[in-house]
Parts: C-alpha cells; sequence; structure tokens
C-alpha cells in the first residue's frame, strides 16, 4: 500500500464526495486546508497525519488521515481511513 495519495483521489475513497470529479473540484476551489495551509491542486500529496479541513454539507469538518485506501469501497471501510478531530456541531 502506498503511504500517499492525491488529496482528491482521497476524498472520494473516504467518501466525502460522491464522485471523483467533485472530489477535484473541491481540491481546485480554495476551500480545502491541508495542515491549515490552502489547497488548490487536486494533485497535492496527503499521508497518514495529515489533518484536513473541509466542508462537509452545511459544517466545517477537520478530519486526521489514518491510512490511504486502495480503492472507493463501502462506507464502512472509508470511516476507518479518518477521524474527526473537530466540526461545526461540537
Amino acid at each position: 500500500m502506498n503511504d500517499r495519495a492525491r488529496i482528491d483521489k482521497w476524498l472520494w475513497h473516504a467518501r466525502f464526495y460522491r464522485s471523483r470529479a467533485l472530489a477535484h473540484e473541491a481540491a481546485t476551489s480554495g476551500l480545502v486546508r491541508l495542515n491549515g495551509a490552502r489547497v488548490e491542486k487536486p494533485g497535492h500529496a496527503v499521508k497518514p497525519g495529515d489533518i484536513l479541513t473541509l466542508p462537509h454539507g452545511r459544517d466545517v469538518v477537520a478530519v486526521r488521515v489514518l491510512e490511504i485506501g486502495e480503492r472507493r469501497g463501502p462506507a464502512r471501510i472509508a470511516r476507518t481511513l479518518y477521524e474527526i478531530v473537530a466540526d461545526a456541531r461540537s
């Protein structure tokens, strides 16, 4: 398994976006932050331990990357790729 992945691909594997195109659009929009820095390129690499801050519905959520997925699998598997650090509801 790789220790890094493109941010758009990881967001899609972790099921934050329904399609890779939507994940790509989010990564180019500047709304996603990686370790506090604004991301504007979908090819930016993420690795375990990184903190991503991104819009999720009407909230903003911060997640810690735990693993890099091999493929987009069921939601049960996708939840093992990250842990929620903070969200707007707490």
